[in-house]
C-alpha cells in the first residue's frame, strides 16, 4: 500500500476538511527499507524528474575516513555497537546516519545516509 503524505481530512478539532483536489503523485511517500550488515544488496528508486535514487538494503563494507592522516580506506564492518536514532537498531544491526560502527580498523560513526546514497561513510573515532 502507498504511503501518502498529503493533507490529512481530519482536523485538529474532528472536524472533517472536504479536499478541494485529488491526490498527486508528488505527495506520496517510500516505504522504510533498513540498512542491515550482510552481503551487498541495493534497490534503485526512481525520483522526481526521471532521475535515480539508490538505497542500501545491506552490506558489509564503508569507507573509513582517518581525520588525523585524512585517509580513507576501505574496510570490513563487524557489527553496529550504538544507534542514536533507535536503541533498538543495535539489536538488529540496523545502520543510520549517527550510528557508531565496529569495522577492521576500530570503532566508527556513519556520516552518510545509507538509504539515500547507497554507500556507508564513516569517520575513525578514537
Amino acid at each position: 500500500m502507498a504511503l501518502w503524505q498529503g493533507r490529512s481530512r481530519r482536523a485538529i478539532t474532528g472536524k472533517i476538511l472536504r479536499p478541494h483536489r485529488k491526490k498527486r503523485k508528488y505527495e506520496m511517500g517510500g516505504e522504510h527499507l533498513f540498512t542491515t550488515i550482510g552481503e551487498k544488496r541495493t534497490k534503485i528508486v526512481r525520483t522526481r524528474g526521471g532521475n535515480q535514487k539508490v538505497k542500501l538494503l545491506s552490506t558489509n563494507v564503508a569507507y573509513v575516513t582517518d581525520k588525523k592522516t585524512g585517509k580513507t580506506t576501505k574496510t570490513e564492518i563487524l557489527s553496529v555497537v550504538e544507534n542514536p536514532a533507535n536503541p533498538h537498531y543495535v539489536r538488529r544491526n540496523i545502520i543510520t546516519k549517527g550510528a557508531i560502527i565496529e569495522t577492521k580498523l576500530g570503532k566508527a560513526k556513519v556520516t552518510s545516509r545509507p538509504g539515500q546514497h547507497g554507500e556507508i561513510f564513516a569517520v575513525l573515532i578514537e
